[in-house]
């Protein structure tokens, strides 16, 4: 870690994670294996701004530490990457127990507990949302196709929806940085 932390990925410890060495991370790790138009790619840090405003705007009444939960989901993304799903599928409990390992020692590195299942569900559908989004926006998928993977897509504020722009990586480690701090300064 750029912190100089090392991070055991069997073991992850939650003092070894910094909200610093996350966003370094997810910014410079790409949605969509890259493949998406632009001078820049669609980092998982935007991804995961994304899915945290499409959340705000699915369940207008998320707290902060509910809105924490949406921004992090994909935080364990910095360390492992994204492997894409035909080989998660493969590899199976292996690499989603790593995973789910990591995610755990981020919600105690920042005092979160595990989301009660109206919020898991809120996640995975946010998720989803934004995966529609992007695919129709950045990665070429007519709308009928993005629907077959990802469901029928919601009607977002344009302020949402132009979160969908892929930036430079200095600047997603900011707004990532920034809005993590938002939701839980100090």
């Amino acid at each position: 870690m750029l912190s100089g932390r090392r991070l055991d990925l069997l073991d992850p410890a939650p003092r070894d994670i910094e909200i610093a060495d996350i966003a370094h991370g997810l910014a410079r790790v790409a949605r969509w294996n890259g493949q998406t138009r632009g001078p820049h790619v669609f980092s998982v840090a935007q991804h995961s701004l994304l899915v945290e405003a499409v959340g705000r705007h699915l369940a207008p009444g998320c707290t902060d530490p509910d809105s924490l939960e949406l921004l992090l989901h994909d935080a364990p993304e910095y360390v492992v990457g994204d492997i894409i799903s035909p080989l998660k599928a493969a590899i199976g409990d292996a690499y989603r127990g790593v995973e789910l390992r990591l995610l755990d020692a981020i919600r105690r590195r920042f005092d979160l507990p595990a989301p009660a299942p109206t919020l898991a569900r809120l996640v995975k559908r946010a998720d989803r949302v934004a995966a529609h989004l992007e695919a129709v926006r950045l990665a070429g998928f007519a709308p009928d196709e993005a629907a077959l993977h990802f469901g029928r897509p919601e009607e977002l504020p344009e302020a949402v929806v132009a979160l969908a722009e892929p930036w430079p990586t200095a600047e997603a480690e900011a707004r990532f940085r920034a809005r993590f701090q938002t939701l839980r300064p100090g």
